[in-house]
């Protein structure tokens, strides 16, 4: 089923869970995308480059985004998203998605949304912007 336009407004807040960081996930991901580099799926040797364990590559964190993004309003179009990462998100934490639509534009049928990524601390790991279409 998909979201319309007409049915977000300003302030709509878009809450997706909690994704799968476990470490079998982070290697599957890793090695779907060719990134199989020690710190995101050992965590020993992440602990010997000076990081507190494994942690989970920053396009998973961004394709983390993008599916709540989907699953929020499927049918739409994530036409852009930038991303800022704060702080590594640890493989095997708990993170949680949260997001809100911040401005709408009726003429193009947009929503820009306001994206985080936190820890179970309440700690900000990454967050972003992104320009959805309604089309």
């Amino acid at each position: 089923m998909t979201k319309a336009f007409e049915d977000i407004g300003f302030a709509d807040e878009i809450e997706a869970g909690e994704p799968d960081l476990g470490l079998e996930t982070v290697r599957r991901f890793a090695r779907a995308a060719r990134m199989e580099v020690a710190r995101f799926v050992d965590p020993e040797k992440a602990r010997e480059e000076g990081l507190p364990g494994a942690i989970v590559p920053g396009i998973m964190s961004q394709g983390i985004l993008v599916a709540a993004i989907h699953r929020w309003a499927p049918g739409c179009r994530v036409e852009k998203i930038d991303t800022v990462f704060r702080a590594p998100v640890l493989v095997d934490s708990v993170a949680r998605c949260h997001g809100v639509v911040t401005d709408l534009d009726e003429e193009g049928r947009r929503a820009e949304l306001d994206l985080t990524l936190t820890n179970e601390a309440g700690e900000t790991r990454v967050l972003g912007t992104a320009t959805v279409n309604f089309d």
